[in-house]
């Protein structure tokens, strides 16, 4: 049985009966995980691998773990400052924000990896107009330039720890006031207006070859009537041929507000895969999976299993207490402590 186009969450700190009768399912597959998943690294690592057991070829295991406010799993792992961080340092010392980003990415991706996780969703690629809230300091910057050579290094601190990268939320969800978990936000910007600053980190990341993307569930009026995640214009036109984005393309979550547009659940999942999604997201919602999967009929291309195949982790030896062990991750790490400490030194190259 292959990889199935749905991405689920699951209960608790271990699978229950119903967790895994919904994660067999043949349309399942992926699970992400949350804070309510995680008690210490060893508990993750045992819950990840009864997740891949399950089936052959295992599922995709991914979290929200972005650093700053958005990161999931805390007591064992290193912090991770907010990406505005790096962003600060950047206007003073450029050089030096991007060897801390690269450190950065290395840290997240490699405990991680050691814990079983295949991806995080990160990095965050949006602009900060400083009008959204929902995203703030989750933002790298204000300048795209800044924003595409921090995720950057990022992403090549991600690689060395055995990760890909998912930049989100495409085409930028950072004008708008809205918070798409709870209101339908709408941009009325032209695609014009859009594409000479938002698109910009988005355009280069994909040149330095970023894995996947996340759309946004934003509606810009000028450019299309419906949110960019059920989009064909965002996904097919601009993101696939004016971008020349190759990877795989996952929603953002179904049961947010900004997705309810669409319709019902199974209405949503077939918009968002028509349009260009390879792996649309449930969260926090068993009502509404049990809904979708008993519901949707969806046949994967082989272009769409072959990108899903590309998110998997590279194989790790050891466990994160030995990750802690290695000297050039301790290096790492005291790196990374150094982030919005006014403490970091200056990288030697």
């Amino acid at each position: 049985m292959g990889l199935g186009p749905v991405m689920l969450d699951i209960l608790g700190t271990n699978l229950t009966a119903e967790d895994e009768a919904r994660l067999r399912h043949p349309l399942v597959g992926g699970v992400i995980l949350f804070t309510r998943n995680y008690t210490s690294p060893r508990q993750l690592t045992e819950l990840t691998a009864s997740i891949r057991a399950l089936r052959s070829p295992a599922l995709l295991i991914a979290v929200d773990h972005e650093g700053g406010r958005v990161q999931r799993f805390r007591d064992g792992f290193t912090r991770i400052p907010a990406m505005r961080e790096l962003g600060k340092i950047w206007d003073e010392h450029p050089k030096r924000a991007k060897h801390l980003a690269q450190h950065a990415g290395y840290v997240l991706a490699a405990e991680l990896r050691a814990c079983g996780v295949d991806f995080s969703f990160t990095p965050v690629l949006d602009v900060d107009f400083g009008s959204s809230g929902v995203i703030g300091d989750r933002a790298f910057h204000s300048d795209p330039q800044a924003i595409a050579e921090l995720a950057h290094s990022l992403l090549v601190g991600m690689r060395h720890g055995g990760m890909h990268t998912v930049g989100k939320h495409f085409p930028g969800h950072g004008f708008v006031r809205a918070d798409s978990h709870l209101e339908i936000p709408v941009d009325e910007r032209s695609y014009t207006d859009i594409e000479l600053c938002d698109l910009v980190p988005f355009r280069q990341m994909v040149n330095y070859g970023l894995t996947a993307v996340m759309p946004a569930h934003v509606i810009y009026p000028k450019v299309d009537k419906y949110p960019a995640g059920f989009s064909k214009i965002w996904l097919k036109d601009v993101l696939r041929g004016e971008l020349g984005f190759e990877g795989c393309i996952f929603s953002d979550d179904l049961s947010m507000e900004g997705a309810t547009v669409a319709g019902g659940i199974v209405q949503r999942a077939e918009a968002a895969l028509q349009a260009g999604c390879d792996m649309v997201l449930v969260c926090n919602r068993p009502d509404l999976a049990d809904e979708l999967l008993a519901g949707l009929s969806w046949e994967m291309p082989a272009t769409g299993k072959a990108r899903l195949a590309q998110m998997r982790g590279r194989p790790h030896a050891g466990t994160l207490v030995q990750l802690h062990e290695q000297t050039e991750f301790v290096k790492a790490v005291h790196e990374v402590a150094s982030i919005g400490t006014g403490t970091a030194e200056l990288p030697l190259a």
